[in-house]
């Protein structure tokens, strides 16, 4: 009978349970970037087959996250904004995730593969690989400068979008994910800032734990000063028109502006400079490719 009763205590996995497994606000934005890529490519593409590029890239990104999610099951538990997470809460079991993860990942691989074209199949299973294999096993738990490395994985939606339309890449898809690999340590460290403790307790090496706050800090302001002439530069390179280019401008100097008020931060208790900052790379992200997509769509109907 305490066997039963035992049984019946745990939690149970429900839909919503695995669907959070995907990770589905990074995925949201894998697939928006996905799209511009898809939007800039030259040619025409059947919309059946942009769409199923766009699944497998959303497929292959919540593989991802499922996948992180596993090997990562430890480390989550320890910290407030991952403990929440199904595996740490026991609702499902990290076996049973792997699984999951990696059924996911070869059908999103194989799909792209049989109904758009290999070399977008090909990228896909790189960004895999890289996120699963180069970040999350290998980088994450030895070197400060996992998310910038690791970053290349998030980057590369843009180029599997391109790929999928032409079989091939070129100078703007790269610009773009260049735009993306930029923007994504600034973006990250700002939250490891304001979320140090969590990363100290689980005791992985983010660049706020392991070199302390200020160089954090020099770190995210010299990023962005990259950051923000890569944004500008799909408007001097032709391919992105002056909605576009009022976006990066105004939304760039907004960055580098929250970045120095980043640098000069002293409330390191709240750190509410870096919760700005946070707040804005996404608006920031979000709005450049909005801005590119409505573009070409408009030109495309005009």
């Amino acid at each position: 009978m305490a066997s039963i009763d035992t049984f019946q205590a745990r939690p149970v996995a429900t839909v919503g349970d695995f669907f959070a497994l995907l990770k589905p606000r990074v995925m949201s934005l894998v697939v928006f970037t996905g799209l511009a890529g898809i939007v800039v490519a030259p040619g025409h593409v059947h919309p059946l087959v942009a769409f199923t590029a766009l699944l497998c890239i959303a497929v292959g990104a919540g593989a991802s996250g499922a996948l992180n999610m596993a090997y990562d099951s430890d480390i989550d538990a320890l910290m407030s904004r991952t403990a929440g997470r199904p595996i740490p809460m026991g609702k499902i079991a990290r076996g049973d995730v792997l699984g999951f993860g990696y059924t996911l990942a070869i059908a999103s691989v194989a799909m792209m593969g049989l109904f758009v074209n290999f070399a977008a199949a090909a990228l896909l299973a790189f960004t895999i690989f890289f996120y699963v294999g180069v970040y999350t096993l290998w980088l994450k738990r030895r070197t400060p400068q996992n998310i910038v490395i690791g970053g290349l994985s998030g980057a590369l939606p843009p180029a599997i979008g391109w790929a999928a339309v032409t079989g091939s890449l070129a100078l703007p898809p790269l610009v773009l994910v260049a735009i993306i690999f930029l923007w994504t340590p600034p973006h990250f460290w700002a939250l490891a800032l304001f979320r140090s403790g969590d990363y100290a307790r689980a005791g992985v090496p983010m660049l706020p734990v392991v070199s302390g706050k200020r160089v954090t800090r020099w770190n995210i302001f010299a990023y962005t000063l990259l950051l923000v002439p890569a944004g500008l530069a799909p408007s001097f390179l032709g391919f992105a028109g002056p909605l576009y280019l009022a976006c990066a401008a105004l939304l760039g100097g907004a960055f580098l502006s929250q970045s120095v008020a980043v640098l000069r931060e002293t409330d390191e208790a709240h750190e509410p400079a870096a919760k700005r900052l946070f707040g804005i790379s996404l608006l920031y992200l979000f709005a450049l490719f909005a801005a590119l997509i409505v573009e070409r769509i408009a030109a495309h109907w005009i």
